[in-house]
């Protein structure tokens, strides 16, 4: 749909923009330079468009937190699992692709680390709420489809995932500390499923 540019009879081709595309502006202006980088202005500049555009999605900023919060938890955790779950029946090797899989992208994005350190915001800190218990709900289910006990499965769900994030979370503070390399991840993986 064109706007128009402002000149009798001309229309530019700028797009409409949607609720995501502010969002998805909103996350990443939060990775990159932090939570104080999402304000209404600046975001419109970067998108090329007014604040009226920000006001017909969003009553205030905290709504364009919370919808920003929600695309990181959809496309990291919720895609995902359904990716992993379409793809791999047997749940062994389930956990050790996805863990990865995780593992490796953690390296190259920094959102994890990022949002981690926005912790003390009420809406990061719930969705960091709802998404580590979804992750690692998941990660003990796999264990249980293994064979291990619900407590157990819980245990090294939770561990999994605290490898996981320690690992992500060295990687951008001290490169090169932790071994990327497939022969460690795999070593990861067979110490959590070793009995």
């Amino acid at each position: 749909m064109s706007e128009p540019s402002g000149r009798k009879g001309h229309r530019s081709a700028r797009k409409r923009l949607t609720a995501d595309d502010w969002a998805d502006a909103a996350l990443a202006a939060l990775v990159e330079r932090g939570l104080a980088a999402v304000a209404v202005e600046p975001l419109a500049a970067e998108l090329g468009t007014t604040k009226g555009s920000f006001y017909w999605h969003f009553a205030n900023r905290d709504a364009l937190v919370a919808a920003a919060l929600a695309r990181w938890e959809e496309s990291s955790t919720e895609r995902v699992i359904q990716a992993m779950d379409a793809v791999e029946p047997d749940p062994a090797a389930r956990l050790d692709a996805l863990l990865r899989r995780a593992t490796v992208a953690a390296v190259d994005d920094p959102r994890e680390v990022r949002l981690l350190a926005a912790s003390d915001h009420p809406e990061v800190a719930a969705a960091l709420a709802r998404v580590t218990e979804r992750r690692i709900g998941y990660l003990a289910h796999l264990f249980e489809l293994l064979g291990f006990p619900a407590p157990e499965a819980r245990r090294r769900g939770s561990f999994a995932y605290t490898s996981y994030l320690g690992h992500a979370q060295l990687a951008h503070a001290v490169p090169g500390a932790v071994p990327a390399d497939p022969a460690y991840l795999a070593e990861v993986s067979a110490a959590l499923l070793k009995r």
